[in-house]
């Protein structure tokens, strides 16, 4: 074989060689980019719905503290009652965000969180609606069992954010 030949036939091999691997570099580059980049996505999302559920949470505390009350200002009750009902559709849209990203076995306890807060907002609800009637005869019970519902969901929440990190590091 002429020397030329060899020289051409080694450069278009090495050539095809550096092309190969520049193709698998980019693709893995590309793969882990998407990784990162899902990996923040989901992270803005968990944050959002922790953020949202906190503010929920404190709106949903001003109602209840309210209601404690043995004279309850009921114009008082009503306009916190407006401003939780107002943070429980921002929580409600960031559950859905969180829903979409995923995966499964976080939107399982997604569905933990939203059942204990929907427990714990039928009792501050029937708080209300009896304050309004002027009627105290079950506020002790409701008021042990609001705290126990509390408790209930702040597990709930706590489990979210387990899960969630643990999604986020496998993503890692």
């Amino acid at each position: 074989m002429d020397s030329g030949i060899a020289a051409l036939l080694g450069a278009a091999v090495g050539s095809a060689g550096t092309l190969g691997a520049a193709i698998v570099n980019g693709r893995a580059q590309a793969r882990s980019q998407h990784a990162q980049w899902s990996r923040q996505h989901r992270r803005d999302a968990y944050a959002d719905y922790l953020g949202a559920l906190h503010d929920r949470d404190i709106a949903m505390d001003a109602v209840l503290d309210a209601l404690r009350s043995d004279e309850p200002d009921l114009h008082d009750i009503d306009e916190k009652v407006g401003r939780f009902i107002t943070l429980a559709r921002e929580v409600h849209r960031a559950c859905e965000v969180v829903i979409i990203e995923g995966p499964a076995p976080l939107v399982e306890v997604v569905e933990r969180v939203t059942n204990a807060s929907r427990d714990l907002s039928h009792i501050m609800r029937r708080l209300a609606e009896n304050a309004h009637l002027g009627d105290a005869t079950h506020k002790a019970e409701d008021t042990a069992l609001a705290a126990e519902r509390e408790r209930t969901l702040y597990q709930a929440v706590k489990d979210f954010r387990l899960a969630a990190r643990s999604v986020i590091d496998e993503t890692g």
